[in-house]
């Protein structure tokens, strides 16, 4: 997987707007996803290219059209590699916590 390549295509608003929109329903053609979009369908077009190349979205062709599914597997590679290990000192103190807490007796409190 090219990390670069998925981070770059995240960066543009429209892109994560597109994806947004393939969550919601995968396998729009080009002009579903142009629909309510203040931009070319040329422009549309190039942004799935680079979405296209990042491995987020997968094209299958029926008759004319190109339909557009959203590939969540590149999104969930970056989950794993990089937020994962930013969540691990966190979740080990939650974990220490909350055994702590079922172990130790609660202190009674006096009036």
């Amino acid at each position: 997987m090219d990390d670069d390549a998925v981070f770059a295509a995240l960066a543009d608003p429209t892109r994560r707007a597109l994806l947004d929109r393939l969550r919601e329903t995968s396998g729009q053609a080009l002009s579903e996803l142009c629909d309510g979009l203040q931009m070319t369908r040329q422009a549309v077009a190039k942004h799935l290219g680079v979405l296209e190349a990042a491995n987020l979205v997968a094209v299958r062709r029926q008759g004319r059209e190109k339909l557009h599914f959203l590939n969540p597997v590149p999104i969930q590679g970056i989950a794993e590699r990089w937020i994962a290990k930013f969540q691990e000192r966190q979740l080990a103190a939650l974990s220490a916590l909350k055994a702590a807490l079922e172990t130790d007796p609660p202190q009674k409190r006096r009036p």
